[in-house]
């Protein structure tokens, strides 16, 4: 890696080992409607606003349920494992707090809301690791477009050059290049189907934080 003065990080499947909450979300709010669940579906909803994939779900199945009666009911059903069952990533604190020994600034720039995130983040002992929390309901745009990490590095008082970007969705990744943000793809077993078009478009790929641990080039 070359030299840079601030990390961004994604939270779910970047930092955090939560992608089978949305799963068991899905999955279980389908179900219990008596819906199917598609692959189509659930790749739709990989990068969607909260509100937009619920708007997109009513819509879809034509639910005599509001939008915002769905988001409520999908986050009840999220919190519980945020709160308490959602564990972070293997060594992912240990290399933010390296980062943080080394003066660099981190960042978080996340699709999820403050609801989810911050118990989770506090049950994991790693809430104090973030100088900023960013979310893409504050810039307007999903991942496909780099303004959320571009807010985020402004928000530290960095250039986009500066920054390098941790992320687990080809999405991110190829948006937080397209800024010209250092990249690193995260390996989560959700994404496999796309580990190839993560290793393509990153700078690096990594299975594990452990990999990053004590490297001279960070």
């Amino acid at each position: 890696m070359k030299s840079f003065n601030a990390a961004i990080f994604d939270l779910d499947g970047t930092v955090i080992d939560s992608m089978y909450v949305w799963k068991k979300v899905d999955e279980d709010f389908l179900t219990q409607r008596g819906i199917p669940v598609t692959e189509e579906y659930t790749d739709k909803m990989r990068t969607m606003f909260f509100e937009t994939a619920a708007a997109y779900t009513k819509e879809t199945y034509s639910l005599d349920e509001s939008v915002e009666e769905i988001m409520q009911v999908w986050l009840d059903m999220a919190h519980f494992e945020y709160a308490n069952r959602v564990r972070s990533k293997p060594y992912a604190a240990d290399y933010i707090r390296q980062l943080k020994n080394k003066g660099i600034k981190i960042g978080m720039a996340t699709s999820n809301n403050p609801y989810l995130l911050m118990p989770c983040l506090e049950n994991n002992n790693m809430l104090g690791l973030f100088d900023v929390i960013c979310y893409t309901s504050e810039v307007g745009t999903n991942k496909s477009s780099p303004d959320i990490y571009i807010y985020t590095a402004k928000k530290m008082g960095e250039k986009p050059e500066n920054c390098i970007v941790f992320e687990d969705i080809p999405e991110g990744i190829i948006s937080a290049s397209s800024a010209g943000m250092q990249t690193v793809a995260v390996y989560d077993p959700a994404n496999e189907p796309y580990t190839d078009k993560l290793t393509e478009h990153s700078d690096i790929f990594i299975k594990s934080y452990i990999e990053l641990l004590d490297s001279k080039e960070n």
